[in-house]
């Protein structure tokens, strides 16, 4: 159960993400590659013709273990001969709302509220954002956190 971890997000102190999803030509992949399987006999990959893959959250540390990367969003796809449907979660400022959220899941404890205290502390996203013209301080957690956690 540990690849569905993310879902624990729908009932965080993060904005609730949302569903979007695909139906067309196969498109997307699951997360590097569109959907494949090993074929034992051959030992060659090859396209997927019908079944599932579900894809968990995609991410690394990078200089230490509380240094999170976000790389893929989870998704669940389906493949029918050519076609496929995905169901992938969408959450809002995506690479900013997961790192964020490993922060709160893994290295906090307490209380939600005294948990987003750590995450801003040992986790700060503040960053400054520019146009070209003009540059602008932007907290993301003003962004990927429910109001009443701001």
């Amino acid at each position: 159960m540990k690849r569905f971890e993310y879902i624990k997000a729908f009932n965080s102190p993060f904005k609730r993400p949302k569903l979007k999803w695909y139906f067309g030509k196969i498109a997307i992949g699951t997360p590097y590659f569109f959907p494949r399987v090993l074929d034992k006999k051959t030992r060659r990959f090859k396209p997927r013709k019908i079944g599932f893959d579900f894809v968990s959250l995609g991410w690394k540390t990078k200089w230490t273990d509380t240094d999170y990367r976000f790389e893929w969003a989870p998704l669940i796809s389906f493949v029918f001969f050519k076609w496929q449907i995905v169901v992938a979660i969408a959450a809002p400022e995506q690479y900013h709302y997961w790192e964020a959220w490993l922060y709160y899941q893994r290295d906090t404890e307490g209380t939600p509220k005294e948990r987003i205290e750590q995450c801003k502390e040992g986790f700060p996203l503040d960053y400054i954002v520019s146009d070209g013209k003009t540059k602008t301080k932007v907290n993301y957690y003003n962004k990927i956190l429910k109001e009443k956690y701001l």
